[in-house]
């Protein structure tokens, strides 16, 4: 990218905040893989005092002069030119963040690692009480950000709107009313169908095997170890220092083996966006989610689990991945396995039995998990549900739509890291991944001849090299949609998906 004289100022301020965010990161990655559980509230201290100083970088008066002369000088050029997204989106950011109290956003990025460990000691012990005096705050400030910010019809609207722009209450309604509609049916088939053998997925399997395989998997597709690493943390996780450290997180279930794979290649293809964002964008703005104070090369969270959704299911937990590729499985676990074959070990991996855990749920009914998240997330906001509730409500919800009874709080409620971290409004972005992933791939599929043989031949170096070229390199620069019409001719659409889980389970 090359930068014009009027631009450089501005660069400069902006890649100074992106360091800031990135050291952020850091501490956060390091609170939760390495942290001894007593630092957490100092740890919490020192974000918000971090998080406190990007913001005030990014509303300095020598800033808002760069962007002045920046902005004089973009007559001319295309609109989606990468200098003039890079000005429009810091003067959305720079708006933004004036509208919203420096002392709003301190206390909630202090509150998170604070919140995190209750959490995690709430999770270990399942026991809601200990987390739920957080989480009402979390909530509480949450409603305080979007009244700053400003909503009309629902203020989960202004939440949604940092992760997943142009979407609001309503058209996630819309978008999952259409999806649960075409998903049920396809569910019931399945359910209808004998369950396959999975006895064998929870013998005991030692977590040097998984580590092993785990970061064999993620170098398979083409993650760079070079600029990465895989650790362990309660609930997995990739984060980036820029593209050229990239890490990504797993965590080792002895007695359940798919926890971790699955896990792995989830992140890793988090991993494999961020790595695949143009060099040239590095510390600016379109590497940097400046609306969210994070340093981030994924144009929204959606898109980012479109990437991750993809790598997990459409290539991992394929029939073709396991053909090829289990007897390395077996390797590492020749007493667990040896009396396994690959096309039983795909049947496992892929059964449709509805369970507790989202992360760990089947493709039928992970997308049901969200939606009952996404549900609560807004009772939470507009304020007719109270936290008191929410374990009673949560249960409630998974014995409507999965038929189960909830036995405890850490395979309920507490399962997922998000609302410890503030992330209220991020679940939707899960299913939205599920979606634009298809739409890619479907496109993918029709425009390369080559591609399938490719990734049955176990070399996926060409799907990497395709979609750093339509999505990742792109970091910022376009929105969600912007790169579906780009690559797609058309919008977010479900029906990619649908037909993608019709066809691998009507077999």
């Amino acid at each position: 990218m090359t930068q014009p004289s009027s631009l450089a100022a501005l660069q400069e301020r902006i890649a100074a905040v992106n360091d800031v965010l990135n050291a952020t990161s850091l501490l956060t990655w390091d609170s939760r893989t390495m942290m001894p559980a007593g630092g957490a509230e100092t740890r919490g201290q020192q974000i918000a005092t971090l998080t406190r100083i990007a913001r005030d970088l990014l509303l300095a008066p020598e800033t808002e002069r760069a962007l002045e002369q920046a902005e004089q000088a973009i007559e001319g050029l295309p609109v989606d030119s990468a200098e003039r997204r890079i000005i429009e989106q810091t003067r959305h950011a720079v708006e933004h963040h004036r509208s919203v109290p420096a002392s709003l956003i301190q206390e909630r990025a202090a509150l998170r690692t604070v919140a995190q460990a209750a959490w995690i000691e709430g999770r270990s012990r399942s026991d809601f009480s200990i987390f739920a005096p957080h989480l009402a705050r979390t909530v509480e400030l949450s409603r305080a950000y979007a009244d700053c910010i400003g909503w009309t019809e629902h203020p989960y609207d202004a939440m949604v709107s940092i992760y997943e722009p142009g979407e609001n209450a309503a058209s996630l309604k819309a978008l999952f009313s259409r999806l649960r509609n075409g998903l049920l049916p396809i569910l019931d088939a399945a359910r209808s169908r004998p369950q396959p053998r999975s006895d064998f997925l929870f013998r005991d399997f030692p977590e040097e095997g998984q580590r092993a395989f785990g970061l064999s998997l993620a170098e398979k597709l083409d993650y760079d170890l070079q600029r990465g690493r895989l650790d362990t943390t309660v609930h997995p996780f990739e984060v980036s220092f820029t593209r050229n450290d990239v890490r990504i997180t797993t965590r080792y279930n002895r007695n359940y083996l798919p926890a971790s794979i699955f896990g792995t290649a989830h992140e890793t293809g988090h991993g494999l966006y961020e790595q695949g964002v143009d060099p040239a964008y590095t510390r600016t703005t379109l590497a940097t989610d400046l609306v969210g104070l994070y340093a981030v090369g994924g144009t929204s969270f959606g898109a980012h689990e479109s990437q991750s959704r993809l790598w997990e299911n459409h290539i991992v937990r394929s029939r073709t991945f396991w053909q090829r590729h289990f007897p390395e499985l077996q390797r590492h676990f020749p007493e667990q396995l040896g009396d396994v074959s690959a096309e039983e070990f795909y049947r496992a991996v892929t059964r449709v039995e509805p369970g507790f855990i989202r992360v760990e749920a089947d493709e039928l009914t992970y997308d049901l998990h969200i939606m009952l998240r996404v549900d609560i997330e807004c009772a939470l906001m507009d304020g007719s549900l109270p936290v008191s509730d929410l374990p009673g409500a949560w249960n409630a919800a998974i014995k409507r739509d999965l038929g189960l009874t909830v036995p405890n709080d850490a395979k309920g409620v507490l399962q997922d890291v998000h609302w410890s971290t503030g992330y209220i409004g991020s679940f939707p972005t899960y299913t939205i991944g599920n979606i634009m992933g298809a739409q890619v791939m479907e496109t993918l599929r029709k425009q390369n001849s080559s591609l399938d043989a490719a990734i049955e031949s176990g070399d996926y170096s060409m799907l990497a090299g395709e979609l750093r070229t339509r999505i990742w390199q792109h970091g910022r620069r376009f929105m969600r949609d912007e790169l579906l019409e780009r690559e797609t001719g058309r919008r977010l659409d479900p029906a990619p998906y649908l037909a993608y889980l019709k066809g691998k389970y009507a077999q």
